[in-house]
C-alpha cells in the first residue's frame, strides 16, 4: 500500500480533525506519517502512525489577531500569522519528503510554506481545511463579515463592494509576503489567496449542506466530507455521570484569542439556573476564576462524552466545537470573536441550528435568551447532523485521495 505524509498546523482544532482521515487511510492498509504539534508525537504514536514535532519555531509563532478589531484587520492579522510560519514549514516539509518518500501528502490549510513546498515537490497532495475556505462561490457572501445570503441584483452588488473591501484589502497587503515565500521554493508568484488556495490537486473541508449555504459550489476540486468530531481515547468520567441537571458546554478556541470572557459570562448567567456548565478552556484557564457549585471548568476535556448528554452548546464559533455539537445533533448559540468565527455563527443562524449573539452584546442577561432560543432548535440541529452523515465523513475523504490522488491513473479531480 501507499505511504502518506500528514503536516498539520500546530493547534488541536486542526489536528483532531484530520486524525479519523489518517486513521481511515491507516485502516485501508496505507502507512502514516505525521507532522504535527510536539505534545501530540505521543498520541499519534499510540494510534499507530509514525510522528515527528513541528519545527519548534512554528509553534513559538502565536496568533496576535485577538489584538484587532474587525475582520478585515483580524483576517490580516492571521494571515501574517501563517505567512510567518510558512518560513519553517516550507523547509520542513521538504525535509520531511526527502525522509518518508511519500506517495501523497495531505497539508494544512493553514501551512501556508507547506503547501507551496508540496506544490514545488510536485507529487500528489491534498489540503485539509478544517473551517470554511476563503474561496469565492458565486451566490455566497464573500468570507469575513459573516453576512447572510442575499439574492438578486442587490446581493451580487453588495458581495462584490464586500470582497473588495475585505478581502481585497488584505490580499493587497500581503500578496507580496506570500510571493516571497513561494519564492523561496521556485514558484511562480499568485494574483490572489484565492489562486494561491486552489493550487492543490484536492482540497477536503470538514463542512456539508444543509450547514453550507444552498448555493455554495466551490467546483470539482473541492470535496465537503462533512463534520471531522474525532477525540483522543479517553477515561470514564466519573465526575460527568453523577450530573442530573441539563448541561451547557462551553467552549474556546484552542489557539490564545482572549475568549475567556465567554466562560466567565456563562457561569455568571447560569449560576442560579438549573442547569450545569461544563466549560473547556485549552488556551488556559484563568488563575482566581469564580466558579459556581453548578459548573465545571477544564483546560481540555473530549466534547463527544459531554455532547451525548448536553441539552444546548455555546461555543466560541471555532468550527471544530461548533460541528462536533451539530454531528450529535445538539444546538449551539455562537459567539464569535474573529477568525471564521462570524461565517460560522452566520451559517449556524441561517441553518435554523441554532442562535447568535454579537460579542459586542454579550452580557447575562442576552446570553441566557440566547441560549434559551438555541434550546428550541433541536430540530435544525438534527437536520445539519443529517447532511454530515451523508457527507461520508473519513470514509469519504479516504475515497477521495485514494481516487484522485494514489489511483496509478489519477488525473485533475472532476
Amino acid at each position: 500500500m501507499s505511504t502518506i505524509l500528514a503536516y498539520t498546523s500546530p493547534a488541536i482544532g486542526h489536528l483532531f480533525p484530520m486524525t479519523p482521515v489518517l486513521l481511515e487511510l491507516q485502516n485501508r492498509g496505507h502507512q502514516v506519517h505525521v507532522r504535527t504539534l510536539a505534545s501530540k508525537v505521543g498520541l499519534m504514536r499510540d494510534l499507530g502512525f509514525t510522528a515527528v514535532a513541528l519545527d519548534p519555531r512554528v509553534e513559538a509563532i502565536s496568533h496576535d489577531d485577538y489584538l484587532v478589531r474587525g475582520p478585515r484587520r483580524g483576517l490580516a492579522a492571521a494571515a501574517q500569522t501563517f505567512a510567518a510560519r510558512g518560513r519553517f514549514d516550507a523547509p520542513a516539509f521538504k525535509a520531511a519528503v526527502d525522509d518518508v518518500r511519500p506517495d501523497a501528502a495531505l497539508v494544512d490549510i493553514n501551512a501556508w510554506g507547506a503547501c507551496f513546498a508540496a506544490e514545488a515537490w510536485g507529487g500528489p497532495w491534498a489540503s485539509f481545511s478544517p473551517y470554511i475556505p476563503v474561496l469565492h462561490s458565486p451566490g455566497t457572501p464573500p468570507f469575513g463579515p459573516g453576512v447572510p445570503p442575499l439574492g438578486g441584483v442587490a446581493g451580487r452588488v453588495r458581495d462584490a463592494a464586500l470582497r473588495r473591501l475585505v478581502l481585497g484589502a488584505v490580499e493587497g497587503a500581503l500578496t507580496p509576503g506570500i510571493n516571497a515565500l513561494r519564492a523561496d521554493v521556485g514558484l511562480p508568484p499568485v494574483a490572489s489567496a484565492e489562486e494561491f488556495l486552489r493550487k492543490a490537486p484536492l482540497m477536503l473541508v470538514t463542512t456539508a449542506k444543509p450547514f453550507e449555504y444552498a448555493a455554495t459550489d466551490w467546483g470539482p476540486g473541492v470535496v465537503m466530507i462533512g463534520a471531522s468530531a474525532w477525540d483522543p481515547p479517553q477515561k470514564n468520567e466519573d465526575w460527568l455521570d453523577a450530573i442530573r441537571q441539563p448541561i451547557l458546554l462551553v467552549t474556546t478556541s484552542s489557539e490564545f484569542q482572549g475568549d475567556g470572557v465567554l466562560v466567565r459570562t456563562a457561569l455568571e448567567a447560569f449560576r442560579d439556573e438549573p442547569v450545569h456548565v461544563v466549560a473547556t478552556m485549552p488556551a488556559g484557564v484563568a488563575a482566581g476564576m469564580d466558579i459556581p457549585a453548578n459548573a465545571t471548568v477544564k483546560a481540555f476535556l473530549p466534547h463527544n462524552a459531554v455532547l451525548d448528554r448536553a441539552a444546548v452548546a455555546l461555543t466560541h464559533g471555532g468550527m471544530g466545537a461548533t460541528q462536533k455539537a451539530l454531528a450529535h445533533g445538539v444546538p449551539v448559540c455562537v459567539v464569535p470573536f474573529g477568525r471564521d468565527q462570524l461565517e460560522v455563527a452566520r451559517r449556524v443562524q441561517v441553518s435554523g441550528s441554532g442562535t447568535r449573539l454579537p460579542r459586542r452584546r454579550l452580557s447575562p442577561a442576552r446570553l441566557r435568551k440566547s441560549v434559551a432560543a438555541a434550546m428550541a432548535m433541536r430540530t435544525g440541529a438534527g437536520r445539519v447532523a443529517e447532511g454530515f452523515r451523508a457527507a461520508g465523513g473519513a470514509v469519504a475523504a479516504a475515497d477521495a485521495i485514494e481516487s484522485h490522488l494514489l489511483s496509478a491513473s489519477a488525473g485533475p479531480v472532476r
